[in-house]
């Protein structure tokens, strides 16, 4: 009954085991995958977009019945006024939810079309992914941009675009050896409802706040950075135009929304949009926030404190980057052994391909190993067999990871090749193994 407020055994067993860094090398990896798996499959990709449109139009519809259908239960059937209104919210719940989880599909599907997966066709994946994100108002062009950045530098305190941990001296720490508990306290204590604050406003507002400040992001970049701005130092000169373009998008679906509004009225487009896209971005941010944090040491939404966090600059391989961090990515695609993966679960078979591969294999498509979206379960039990311990898995509750991200992943320090967030009290939850960075690579990427 309270195991939803434990960590997951997987989880503790990881803290008591030294960190080695995987010595699997991309080739290895790029070996094992047979080619087949490489194919894509335009027409079936086709048919993935055409039943995540009639998901959501289906759910749009239904919505548009219930408060007619709550209102005549009151005045045809005698119904008491309490109970209907019980029912009529319960249902604008049970809608906002499925309509959320289905929209957070729709980013799913426009994110394996933004890195190729859908077809081999650049002109189709760039439709799909930039009419179901500009539906979402996901700046498609803009956020694909910096994600294929993120990609191609999976962790790297340096380099990496999101979810870049902060260190000591960013934080006015004194240094480690002179530095008290008390000090540590003063900065990241706080109380458990102050965090449960903080979490609530990232999961409702985390997605869109990141695009309009960048925040989270690399430290190199100045104040003012957004996903918005053409000249903004995110992008290269030979992408403003789809900068452009992504824009003009927003803006034609802000106008249609617009107008659409002054025609239901706003307690409509509240109930029927804007509610679901907010559990959308709340999808979103869950599933990106404990699959990449802990890249930030995770990085990106995978946080977690026992694994390493971004590393800098010496002789990591792509794999070595990413493996160390997969299981909470995997977790959330396809496992749903927390109290949310079900409906997670449901959702994505029903408003998108199956996809399953752990961070790995999602850092790799940088590297042109696009695989069909269709195939990345198949390619995952690949990968769990030339990886073997080095797979990550974590069956903790979903909210209890998050929750622990929140309080466990505060800092990094200034200095080390490979370094594991500290904690409030100045402590990392693992070390590193004596001989971890003895062993060379066979291959340097």
């Amino acid at each position: 009954m309270f195991s939803i407020f434990e960590d997951g055994p997987e989880y503790k067993q990881r803290l008591k085991t030294p960190f080695t860094p995987p010595k699997t090398t991309l080739s290895e990896v790029h070996s094992i995958i047979p080619k087949h798996l490489h194919e894509k499959n335009t027409g079936k990709a086709s048919l993935y977009v055409a039943r995540d449109v009639f998901c959501a139009v289906a759910v749009y519809k239904l919505g548009w019945l219930i408060d007619p259908a709550t209102q005549s239960l009151i005045q045809d059937y005698g119904l008491s006024s309490t109970i209907g209104v019980l029912t009529k919210w319960g249902l604008w719940a049970l809608y906002w939810h499925w309509q959320g989880v289905i929209l957070a599909g729709w980013w799913c599907m426009a994110h394996e079309a933004g890195h190729g997966t859908l077809s081999k066709y650049s002109w189709f994946n760039h439709i799909i992914g930039y009419s179901l994100h500009t539906f979402i108002l996901v700046p498609y062009y803009a956020w694909r941009s910096t994600h294929h950045a993120h990609h191609k530098a999976t962790m790297s305190v340096e380099r990496d675009e999101n979810f870049v941990p902060r260190t000591r001296t960013e934080y006015n720490l004194p240094a480690e050896s002179t530095a008290q508990t008390s000090d540590y306290h003063e900065i990241f204590e706080e109380t458990p409802i102050y965090t449960l604050v903080r979490m609530l406003l990232m999961q409702a507002i985390g997605w869109q706040y990141y695009l309009c400040t960048n925040a989270m992001g690399n430290p190199m970049y100045p104040p003012g950075t957004n996903h918005f701005q053409p000249s903004s130092p995110l992008f290269k000169p030979h992408e403003r135009k789809g900068i452009v373009a992504s824009n003009i998008g927003l803006a034609v679906m802000s106008s249609v929304l617009y107008l659409w509004t002054q025609k239901v009225g706003l307690h409509y487009f509240i109930k029927l949009y804007f509610v679901p896209y907010i559990v959308s971005g709340h999808s979103l941010a869950l599933y990106v926030w404990l699959m990449s944090l802990c890249m930030a040491v995770g990085k990106s939404l995978d946080r977690d404190a026992h694994i390493p966090s971004p590393f800098r600059p010496n002789n990591r391989t792509l794999p070595q980057q990413t493996v160390d961090i997969p299981e909470r990515r995997r977790r959330n695609c396809r496992s749903p052994p927390s109290r949310v993966g079900w409906a997670l679960l449901l959702a994505q078979r029903l408003a998108r391909p199956r996809r399953a591969s752990p961070v790995l294999f999602n850092s790799i498509l940088a590297a042109n190993l696009t695989v069909n979206v269709d195939n990345q379960p198949e390619v995952t039990k690949i990968l769990k067999q030339v990886l073997k311990d080095d797979y990550n898995y974590d069956s903790t509750n979903t909210f209890r990871a998050l929750y622990r991200t929140f309080t466990q992943c505060c800092f990094i320090e200034d200095d080390g090749e490979i370094v594991f967030y500290k904690n409030k009290h100045g402590k990392a939850a693992r070390v590193l193994a004596e001989d971890a960075l003895k062993t060379e690579p066979k291959k340097v990427i």
